[in-house]
C-alpha cells in the first residue's frame, strides 16, 4: 500500500479529548495511520504520495450498527404500515423468495449506497450471510455480520449452526475486515429453550449478541402475556447478558431496566428514522446516556427507512431529541458524531482498530467537500456535519488504507451493474 500524506483543510479525528485541527496532516503507511496532527509539523519526503485536500474535511468512516443490507430489494414496496403488519403481511411473505443470489445482489446495492454516502462499517443481521460476506469482502467495506435466528422456525436448530460456521469461515478473512455475531431475532420470535441454547453456543465460542429488543409497545404487551415479565426480564431469565450485547432499538425501555443495561455494559443501537416511520415511538436516548449506555447509531433496512444515509441519521436523532426532551442542550452535535463512529466502533468490538483516526488504528476515514454553498462558512465542523451535511457530499472513502470512493465515485465496481441488477431481482421478486 505504501505510504502516504493527506493534506485537509479541516481534521476531525473523534480521538477522546481532541478538537478539529485546522490546516491538518494524516500520514497512512500500509494501511494503517502512523501520524497526523497541523500541517506545520508534517514530515513528508519525495517518496511519499501527497494527497492535496485543502478544500476537504477528513474524518472517521460512519459506522451502522443496525441494518439488514439486502432488505433495499424492499424499498418503497410496503410503507406507512405498522411493523406487525408489515413484517407478518409484506416483508416475510417476499423474504421466503429471496434465494443466495437475490441476497448477494441487494447487499451489494446497500453496500455501494452506504460506501458513497460515508459509511464505512455495517452490523448486519439477516440470512444467506455468506453471500452478504462474499459482498463484502469484494467491495472492500468493514462489516459485523449475524445470521438472523428465528427460535419459531422448524429449521432454527440448522440455522445456529449456519450461524457458527459463518463466524468460523469468515475469521480473518477479507484482510480482517469481517467479524462475526450471532443473531437471535427478538424476544417474540425467540422461545426460551431455543434462547438459552443461543446463548450457550455464544458463550461456546465466545461470541456477541445482536438483538432487536423494546421496539413497540406490541412487543412488550407480547413478552408480558406469554412469560409474565417484560422483554428485558424474560432475556435475563434465559442468560443473555452473561455475553455482550448489542441491543437494536430499545424504544420501550424503562429508567430500572437502562440502569440495569448500564451495569451490564449493553450497547444499543438507535435507529431513529426507522422507529419514527413505522411509529414504534421514541427511545430514551438521553436517559440512556444518563445512565452510562453506550448508544451508537443505525439505519435499520432500506425497507423501513428508507435510505442507508448516517448523516441523515445524525441530524435526525440530534434533532429528535432536543425537542422530546424540550431541550436544546442536549444530543449535542458532537454526541451525534460520537453515535456514528466511536461508539460505533466500541458498540462492535473493534474499537482497537476503527471508530477514530488515531496512530495505529488502520485508515478508515472519508473526505467531505467543504466548497460548497450548504457547508459555507465552516465556523464549527461538528456542527457542520451533523447540521448542514448530507451522505452525498463524501467525495471519498477509504477502508483498510484502500481506497473505495474517488470524486464521489465507487472505484472497485461499476455502479450501474449494481443498480440495474437489484432492481431485476426486486421485480422478480414481485411478480412471482
Amino acid at each position: 500500500m505504501g505510504t502516504m500524506v493527506i493534506h485537509c483543510e479541516w481534521l476531525l479525528t473523534m480521538a477522546e479529548g481532541q478538537e478539529p485541527i485546522h490546516d491538518a496532516y494524516l500520514k497512512i503507511v500500509d494501511g494503517r495511520i502512523v501520524a497526523l496532527g497541523s500541517w506545520r509539523e508534517s514530515v513528508a519526503d519525495h517518496s511519499t504520495e501527497v494527497i492535496d485536500a485543502q478544500d476537504k474535511l477528513v474524518m472517521p468512516g460512519l459506522i451502522n450498527t443496525h441494518t439488514h443490507a439486502a432488505m433495499v430489494l424492499f424499498r418503497s414496496l410496503a410503507d406507512d404500515l405498522p411493523l406487525d403488519s408489515w413484517l407478518k403481511e409484506k416483508i416475510w411473505p417476499l423474504e421466503e423468495k429471496l434465494t443466495p443470489e437475490d441476497v448477494y445482489h441487494g447487499t451489494r446495492l446497500a453496500i455501494n449506497e452506504m460506501l458513497l454516502s460515508g459509511t464505512t462499517t455495517f452490523a448486519d443481521m439477516y440470512f444467506f450471510m455468506d453471500e452478504v460476506a462474499r459482498a463484502v469482502e469484494e467491495s472492500g467495506i468493514r462489516a459485523v455480520l449475524a445470521r438472523g435466528l428465528i427460535g419459531t422456525d422448524p429449521a432454527a436448530e440448522k440455522k445456529l449452526e449456519e450461524a457458527v460456521e459463518l463466524s468460523k469461515k469468515w475469521k480473518g478473512k477479507a484482510d480482517g475486515r469481517i467479524t462475526a455475531m450471532l443473531g437471535p431475532h427478538a424476544p417474540y420470535t425467540l422461545p426460551p429453550e431455543f434462547l438459552r441454547q443461543v446463548v450457550t453456543v455464544a458463550r461456546h465460542h465466545q461470541l456477541s449478541l445482536h438483538i432487536h429488543v423494546a421496539e413497540t409497545r406490541d412487543e412488550l404487551e407480547e413478552i408480558s402475556k406469554n412469560y409474565g415479565k417484560r422483554p428485558i426480564a424474560y432475556l435475563v431469565d434465559q442468560g443473555v447478558f452473561s455475553r455482550p450485547v448489542l441491543l437494536a432499538h430499545g424504544v420501550w425501555l424503562d429508567e430500572g431496566e437502562l440502569s440495569f443495561l448500564s451495569r451490564q455494559k449493553v450497547a444499543v443501537a438507535h435507529n431513529p428514522s426507522s422507529n419514527l416511520k413505522l411509529a414504534s415511538g421514541i427511545a430514551p436516548v438521553v436517559k440512556m446516556q444518563e445512565a452510562g449506555l453506550l448508544v451508537s447509531l443505525g439505519t435499520d433496512g432500506a425497507a423501513s427507512n428508507n435510505r442507508l444515509d448516517m448523516f441523515a441519521e445524525m441530524r435526525l436523532a440530534s434533532l429528535l431529541h432536543k425537542v422530546v426532551n424540550q431541550n436544546p442542550t442536549v444530543l449535542q452535535a458532537e454526541s451525534a458524531l460520537k453515535m456514528a463512529t466511536i461508539n460505533g466502533a466500541k458498540a462492535l468490538g473493534i474499537a482497537d482498530q476503527t471508530g477514530s483516526l488515531e496512530q495505529g488504528k488502520k485508515a478508515d476515514l472519508i473526505m467531505v467537500n467543504l466548497k460548497q454553498s450548504h457547508l459555507t462558512p465552516c465556523f464549527n465542523p461538528r456542527s457542520l456535519l451533523v447540521y448542514s451535511a448530507r451522505g452525498s457530499d463524501v467525495s471519498e472513502v477509504m477502508v483498510n488504507g484502500e481506497w473505495l470512493v474517488k470524486e464521489g465515485k465507487p472505484v472497485k465496481w461499476g455502479e450501474n451493474e449494481i443498480i440495474s441488477l437489484a432492481a431485476k431481482t426486486a421485480q422478480r421478486l414481485l411478480q412471482e
